[in-house]
């Protein structure tokens, strides 16, 4: 089984896949991390502002073991990924590499921007995590201990600004997606929703 959760910055996603591949028992991949270590390597290898070229070479010869965690929890890297994800060669590069995680049995979680849309259009639940700029901002806000809210929330409008309009894969719902408004619930809740939504596109 493939579950596709996509969804904007902030928006509670990840949260989200994690619990639904623990809860499940699936293999989980967190794509906007394939797309972080690019931007990244791009920035190792030439600084700001990112070229083009630096990104594809980095994402065709992308080696995930390569990089910490930590190295990638950063807001420069954040924006980075964010710019390099616009590159169709970058998402080329990357594409095939997310299909065949998702092939993964028992099941596996992706969450990203455009899995249920682009990476697997077929998956047998797509969730689409949302929540309002403002909510998204504050969260992000407590997460890196920023001191100005308005820089966190006009960052957070940019990104939405560059994933909703790329030319390739834009960030959207996929029609069959079940959209899941996270602005006011906790954790708990909004895991909970998203296991209803998952059980109920596994019953027969």
């Amino acid at each position: 089984m493939i579950i596709a959760v996509d969804g904007p910055a902030a928006a509670g996603k990840g949260t989200i896949a994690r619990a639904l591949a623990q809860h499940f028992g699936f293999h989980f991949l967190d794509t906007g991390s394939l797309y972080r270590m690019v931007g990244l390597a791009a920035l190792r290898a030439g600084g700001e502002p990112i070229a083009a070229e630096a990104a594809i070479a980095a994402a065709k010869s992308l080696d995930p073991t390569a990089f910490a965690d930590s190295d990638l929890r950063n807001e420069q890297v954040a924006a980075a990924a964010s710019i390099v994800a616009v590159i169709p060669e970058v998402r080329a590069a990357l594409l095939e590499l997310q299909r065949a995680f998702a092939r993964q049995k028992p099941g596996a979680v992706l969450d990203g921007r455009d899995i249920g849309t682009v990476v697997c259009p077929d998956a047998h639940a797509k969730l689409f995590i949302t929540a309002s700029a403002e909510v998204r901002a504050k969260r992000r806000q407590l997460e890196l201990g920023a001191e100005d809210y308005e820089a966190v929330l006009a960052d957070i409008r940019a990104r939405d600004e560059r994933d909703s309009k790329r030319a390739t894969a834009p960030l959207v719902a996929a029609k069959d997606a079940v959209v899941l408004d996270t602005s006011g619930m906790d954790i708990a809740a909004a895991v909970k929703a998203s296991i209803d939504v998952v059980e109920r596109r596994r019953s027969p």
